[in-house]
């Protein structure tokens, strides 16, 4: 879009926590262009005409604190995407979406902005938004501008993409106990609550514990009612047929007055009642016979008609239900007064709404016959004109509350009938002249039994008082506070949040949990892959938590996701911040370290109240989250004198550190000795500085997790870094006599750590084959390479398959202007020719280093390698797959 000299550069749905906001927001990315200098108030009429589209804008309060100071602020001037932020949150407001929170925020080029706008229902914001920045341009350009048609179709959209009512309920109920909810579908009702082995799922009133042979039981109204007389229940006597004359003939039969309906119908659609000639039983059938099933002929009941819900065994709401009807006023035709019911703003298409539109249909037209009238009567004034003969809210029907007036005799029946059917949540329909007395006194009798009843006679009735029916519901599936949720264990950082996250899965697996893990190589369930690639990111993370058998989540977050889409969950039990240094700047608006930082602490940000912020002592930006933490901290460090953990132990926090050669827990003056670090072999016994703080964040997380320390230790002692437990992650390998040392690590801490862990005796010549990323900055890649050149002497450059922008050869290049004159180098155009050039540049004693952007790749290559050298050499040496050093 491009009007006026504005432009939209990029609409962007953050689904989760997230840089700007606890919570779902678009991010709008607004050039406002030469409106940058024309506040709201240099537009005569602006505010006038604004406001008249909008009068929702009165009541935003803005940064006056008062209903109308939004108002006040276009008055005294300002801008357009300050305009567009609260405009598109009033329009969210019309549609029926509970949002508030708004910033449009400069982001320091000129006339550019980031406008964050709260959101329910992404599409219906995307348009409220895209039709805000229209109108507003028009107010602003006193153009013309169909509010009303703007309105509808936003209304429309609305009713697309928001939970029915009954679903909303539902979800409302769980989410005030904090219960995680999550959509299944962009429409419609599916919804998952809870995470992993705690979920549970619903579509409307339907809920995952809802018996399939019971909804089969009730989509069959014959065999319902032979259940129900079985044991004694009052049900309507009837039979299914398959022609007019047969109804008529089994209508004989009964006596009349009878009904019709569809076999398997469902929401009133094709009923008709109380048919007291051989015309209305045939028209009738007519128009039952349209639905799926035969048409069923029952023996009228007559009396009120009533919807009791029960729920897990007990009625918990009960209306009164009464056909759609018009009044007279001696002047409109039946079709126009209908016209005028349909404005009601109560009634909308569908069952989004309190009330649905009413429609006059074949139906309907069968209806007025019985009453000697058409579309085109005028009936008299105060005259009621039935439009239905049943009472069904989704054909236009209204409801009244009973609740507190129903016999207990007549609930016991109606909680008898579910029962009996074996139905969690039942919407029992019954016919009596008055609810107050049992059906026994009076020859009522149950008429259907729903499996999925509607629920919003009950939350919104026409009349008496609303029942919060979503509570019962809720209660039935995670009753006397069974747990919603799974531990959820999130790591970030810049550099070891790959081996943090698969120590922490091994952790628990060694407690016997079901792990769902997601990570920079892929998703694992119980330890398989089932998904490949780079699984950082908020979908992977959805994916493990969607799975049924997950007990414990550990998931890896990369700055990606958060940047891209936020975090793929509400809060997390344990969130782990490794480390922070440049990495990944100058890319979407992250241009500094404390930049960076900010991201990375989203992820401390979601931790729960109850749970725990694991931070590195020794990384001031890391340490200093600590005050964005809503749950406790624990601090680890290598050095137990740190003063930022020794602080925090002397005011009862906790903190996991080294003392004395071993890994030590301390909390409320306590220290427990948990493992000596000879023990410990990734770590060197200590000496590799950076698998220490891996193994210290690790211990850390599962400590406060709860878990057994005995089985902390028991992890600790048996993690490898190894191309099995952690590949790419300082894998050091034997092959052909060479020491083969394969990692990821691709930015300037991790290649100074990595040549921090390799001995500088000189006793092995090392080759490097290294590529790096190229949407990095060039001090960035060069920084890289400079903190290899100590422990290096001959280098491969490859360029990587995907070169993110850069001409061919362009980052190797770049790599080769660090390195001394009289530095070997050599060039390849890939990582697959590289490994082979570094094995090829090598010897037996030598060391080849591999920095390795894809990961799999490079594991093959080896192994290719090591085939070959085997079948020239033959016992030379045994093959990567079994060969460790």
């Amino acid at each position: 879009m491009n009007t006026h000299g504005v432009t939209v550069r990029r609409v962007q749905a953050l689904r989760g926590p997230n840089l700007y906001a606890y919570k779902t927001v678009l991010r709008i990315e607004l050039d406002i262009g030469p409106l940058e200098t024309q506040p709201s108030n240099s537009f005569p009429g602006f505010v006038e005409r604004l406001t008249s589209w909008v009068p929702g804008l009165h009541r935003h309060e803005c940064s006056v604190g008062r209903p109308g100071g939004f108002v006040e602020r276009l008055r005294r001037g300002t801008y357009l995407a300050h305009i567009a932020e609260h405009v598109t949150l009033a329009l969210q407001n019309e549609m029926g979406f509970d949002v508030a929170y708004g910033r449009a925020r400069g982001t320091g080029e000129t006339g550019v902005y980031n406008v964050i706008i709260a959101y329910q229902e992404e599409e219906p914001a995307r348009e409220a938004f895209k039709t805000a920045l229209e109108l507003t341009l028009a107010a602003m350009f006193d153009e013309p501008f169909d509010m009303a048609a703007a309105r509808e179709r936003l209304q429309d959209l609305a009713d697309e993409y928001r939970l029915g009512p009954s679903t909303k309920a539902i979800v409302d109920a769980a989410r005030r106990r904090k219960i995680p909810v999550r959509r299944l579908t962009p429409t419609g009702s599916l919804v998952q609550l809870g995470y992993g082995v705690h979920q549970k799922r619903i579509l409307a009133s339907q809920t995952s514990d809802t018996s399939a042979l019971a909804v089969e039981i009730c989509q069959e109204k014959p065999l319902t009612n032979r259940v129900l007389r079985n044991v004694g229940i009052s049900v309507p006597e009837g039979q299914t047929v398959r022609s007019a004359d047969e109804a008529w003939e089994v209508a004989r039969e009964l006596g009349l007055p009878v009904i019709l309906k569809p076999e398997a119908g469902n929401q009133g659609k094709g009923v008709m009642v109380n048919l007291r000639s051989e015309a209305e039983v045939r028209a009738a059938y007519e128009v039952a016979s349209q639905y799926r099933g035969d048409v069923l002929v029952e023996k009228h009941i007559e009396g009120e008609d009533y919807r009791l819900l029960v729920v897990n065994g007990k009625m918990v709401a009960a209306a009164r239900r009464d056909p759609a009807q018009v009044i007279g006023d001696g002047r409109r035709t039946v079709a126009q007064l209908v016209e005028l019911a349909n404005q009601d703003p109560r009634r909308r298409p569908g069952h989004s709404s309190s009330l649905t539109r009413i429609k006059l249909d074949e139906a309907a037209h069968v209806v007025l016959g019985q009453q000697g009238l058409t579309e085109e009567s005028v009936p008299e004034a105060g005259q009621t004109v039935k439009l239905r003969q049943n009472c069904n809210l989704s054909t236009g029907g209204t409801a009244t509350d009973v609740t507190d007036e129903v016999h207990p005799a007549n609930a016991r029946m109606a909680e008898l009938a579910a029962q009996v059917l074996n139905l969690d949540v039942a919407g029992i329909d019954l016919l009596c002249k008055d609810i107050r007395r049992p059906l026994g006194e009076q020859a009522g009798a149950i008429v259907e039994v729903n499996a999925a009843p509607g629920l919003r006679m009950h939350l919104q009735p026409t009349n008496g008082q609303p029942r919060d029916v979503g509570v019962p519901i809720v209660e039935s599936l995670y009753p006397d506070g069974a747990p919603s949720r799974i531990p959820i264990i999130a790591v970030t950082g810049t550099n070891g949040k790959t081996t943090v996250t698969r120590l922490v899965a091994h952790m628990f697996e060694t407690a016997r949990s079901c792990v769902g893990m997601t990570s920079t190589d892929g998703t694992y369930i119980r330890g398989e892959r089932i998904l490949e690639g780079d699984c950082s990111g908020p979908r992977s993370a959805q994916a493990v938590l969607l799975h049924p058998r997950v007990e414990v989540a550990v998931l890896e977050v990369a700055r990606g996701g958060i940047l891209r889409e936020g975090l793929g969950f509400d809060w997390c039990s344990v969130g782990i911040v490794t480390n922070v240094s440049p990495d990944h700047l100058g890319i979407s608006g992250v241009n500094t370290v404390e930049q960076l930082a900010r991201v990375k602490q989203v992820v401390i940000e979601s931790v729960a109240e109850d749970g725990f912020g694991v931070l590195n002592a020794e990384d001031p930006l890391v340490a200093e989250m600590a005050a964005a933490c809503r749950g406790k901290v624990v601090y680890f460090a290598r050095n137990a004198d740190n003063p930022i953990l020794q602080a925090h132990l002397a005011q009862g926090g906790r903190a996991v550190f080294v003392d004395n050669g071993s890994i030590v827990t301390a909390r409320d003056g306590r220290r427990q000795l948990l493992v000596d670090l000879d023990r410990i072999t990734f770590t060197g016994g200590g000496a590799i500085r950076f698998q220490l703080e891996n193994a210290l964040a690790a211990t850390a997380a599962a400590w406060a997790q709860g878990l057994n320390p005995a089985l902390i230790v028991r992890a600790l002692t048996t993690f490898r870094s190894d191309h099995r437990m952690a590949p790419g992650r300082f894998n050091v390998l034997g092959m052909a006599g060479r020491q083969v040392i394969l990692d990821y690590g691709h930015n300037a801490a991790a290649m100074r750590a990595l040549a921090d862990a390799l001995p500088h005796d000189g006793s092995r010549r090392t080759v490097m084959v290294i590529g790096l990323p190229g949407d990095r900055r060039d001090e960035d890649l060069l920084a890289t390479v400079q903190a290899s050149l100590p422990v290096v002497d001959e280098y491969v450059l490859h360029d990587l398959k995907n070169r993110r922008g850069r001409a061919e050869l362009e980052v190797p290049q770049l790599m080769r202007s660090c390195l001394g004159p009289d530095t070997p180098h050599h060039f390849t155009a890939d990582q697959h020719e590289g490994i082979i050039r570094g094995f090829q540049l090598t010897r037996p004693g030598d060391r080849l280093v591999i920095i390795a952007d894809e990961v799999d790749a490079a594991l093959r290559v080896l192994e290719a390698l090591a085939d070959v050298e085997v079948g020239e050499a033959g016992a030379c040496e045994a093959p990567v797959s079994r060969s460790y050093e």
